[in-house]
């Protein structure tokens, strides 16, 4: 279990670098944007290319950060309801979620992305529109976004077996305290807002 452990360290590490610093890529988006509408209003210029750069670099994004957002555990849940379970279901229905959903779907997601990719790879994909970027390399994006998932998948199974057994802490505790500690800061404002005189 340490060694699977210490696998595990090495695939967050990685996964957290990758999306810590692909992150960044939402600011070369505005960046972009707003240098092509700067550069259309002024100049009456505008180009194909900078409209689609914003959506590579959206997908980016939301694909290769997506590992991290998985092992930040910030992707959607019904947290109104699982915080209420027991932390033993709680970590039943991750290990099922991780085994038999996420892992399934990304590798699914993988095999037919690759075939996806390479058609488009050896044809040399280009935008339909004029002066727009070529495809293959935003097609890529999926077949890599999965790799990592998968990775990053294999890493929570890991985590969460170790938590069910005992060796490392649960991290629902702390979630569940940090839910807590969200709910009691929602009252307090609610109950400022509910104390300042009324404006006559």
């Amino acid at each position: 279990m340490r060694a699977l452990l210490g696998l595990s360290r090495k695939i967050d590490a990685f996964n957290t670098l990758i999306g810590r610093w692909l992150s960044w890529m939402i600011v070369v988006a505005v960046i972009i944007s707003a240098g092509n509408a700067v550069i259309r209003k002024v100049f009456d210029m505008s180009s194909n290319s900078f409209l689609e750069a914003q959506w590579v670099l959206f997908s980016v994004v939301f694909l290769l950060c997506s590992p991290w957002t998985l092992l930040k555990n910030e992707h959607i849940r019904i947290d109104i309801i699982n915080h209420t379970l027991p932390l033993k279901l709680r970590g039943w229905i991750d290990m099922i979620g991780h085994v038999f959903f996420l892992m399934p779907f990304a590798i699914i997601l993988l095999w037919w992305s690759i075939p996806f990719f390479l058609v488009s790879y050896h044809q040399n994909e280009q935008s339909f529109s004029a002066g727009g970027l070529p495809q293959w390399p935003a097609k890529s994006l999926i077949m890599i976004a999965c790799v990592l998932l998968i990775v990053q998948g294999i890493s929570e199974i890991i985590k969460r077996a170790a938590m069910m057994a005992g060796v490392i802490p649960d991290s629902n505790v702390l979630q569940g305290s940090q839910h807590a500690a969200e709910l009691e800061a929602e009252r307090l404002v609610m109950h400022i807002g509910s104390d300042k005189p009324r404006e006559q």
